[in-house]
């Protein structure tokens, strides 16, 4: 089934996508680039801080090469001179073992923004199974890292064994030395190997990077599936989408509906187009609370006839109207003339009956 499914991956990941893999944790990481940066912070601290080292470290232990029956051997001074040689190594070396952290943090860094998540660090019974476990093991990951450490192991040695192959009259002389005069040629030496396994570093280093990367995309490639659900879920499925749409236009209705009877006047075509109009002392002009066709139009004049409010039949105006007018909105200019009459009419209208009743 995983093969079917990873044949049917054809597509290329969306943005989406990449961006999820990176919040769970997948990211393309090279070792290489780090152990890169680790060489480069080994080097620095070999080259800026090799001969204080050396030198503090030659004058704290040279006690032991020069002269070592010297050195108390009762409990407490023994104590006290591996307490003394212990503070000064730690802080000799502290300094360059905080290069090299520094350099594989920074290594890591290059490669892709910090990601915390705490997925990774669920238990899974998965990672439990002994099957798995040997699939992980010989599987062709696995295999592909094996080569790529024999390859680049053997080519480190060889870069090495050709730096150092030019001083191999001199090595066996190096043990006669003085101490002072061996520590400049070996880190000269120590200079050059780093130099030397660098720069192969360098070329492993990008063709790691840019083999992860390319798994890495592989990985995440999508089927053509995955990319409608993904986009479902982004734009929404539009079955959701017009459901939601009709809910809201039935409100919108129901909203429309509960303005009818406070309207002054609602025109009519008669039966196909129909606007409630409202209009009251102080307003620049009549608004529009209600308006729409056929059926709905049909509903605006019942409400109107039950509610008291006036219905004129003015087929143009009508449908002039509803083209130009949205709900909430004033009547625009060209039809003040139209609806002052319609307006004009209701209110002699409501007078003269206004009239009759009190007679």
């Amino acid at each position: 089934m995983s093969e079917q499914n990873d044949s049917e991956k054809t597509e290329e990941p969306t943005g989406r996508k990449l961006e999820k893999a990176q919040e769970d944790g997948d990211v393309v990481k090279s070792q290489e680039i780090n152990y890169w940066f680790v060489m480069m912070g080994g080097a620095m601290a070999v080259g800026l801080m090799g001969p204080s080292l050396a030198t503090t470290m030659m004058d704290t232990l040279k006690v032991f090469l020069a002269s070592p029956q010297d050195i108390p051997m009762d409990r407490d001074h023994l104590r006290g001179v591996i307490l003394h040689v212990g503070m000064v190594v730690f802080g000799a070396m502290a300094m360059p073992l905080g290069v090299l952290v520094i350099s594989a943090i920074v290594g890591n860094i290059v490669q892709h923004a910090p990601v915390f998540t705490a997925k990774n660090m669920k238990p899974s019974f998965s990672k439990l199974s002994p099957v798995k476990g040997l699939k992980r093991l010989f599987g062709a990951k696995s295999l592909m890292n094996l080569f790529k450490s024999v390859v680049k192991f053997a080519v480190v040695g060889a870069v090495v064994f050709w730096l150092v192959w030019p001083e191999r009259d001199r090595l066996p002389m190096m043990m006669t030395w003085d101490v002072a005069l061996l520590l400049p040629l070996v880190r000269s030496l120590a200079l050059k190997m780093f130099g030397g396994v660098i720069a192969v570093m360098t070329v492993v280093a990008a063709l790691d990077y840019l083999f992860e990367r390319f798994q890495w995309m592989k990985k995440q490639r999508m089927s053509i599936q995955e990319i409608k659900d993904e986009h479902k879920q982004m734009e929404g499925d539009p079955k959701v989408k017009a459901k939601l749409r009709q809910l809201r236009i039935e409100r919108g209705r129901r909203r429309m509906m509960a303005e009818v009877p406070k309207a002054s006047v609602v025109i009519m075509n008669p039966t196909h187009y129909a606007v409630a109009l409202k209009y009251e002392k102080g307003m620049g002009a009549p608004v529009c609370v209600a308006k729409g066709v056929d059926a709905v139009a049909l509903r605006i004049r019942g409400l109107a006839e039950e509610s008291g409010v006036p219905v004129i039949v003015n087929p143009p105006l009508a449908r002039a109207l509803h083209a130009s007018v949205d709900l909430d909105q004033e009547v625009p200019p060209e039809h003040y003339k139209a609806v002052a009459e319609v307006i004009g009419y209701v209110m002699r209208l409501k007078a003269k009956i206004g009239r009759r009743s009190r007679a």
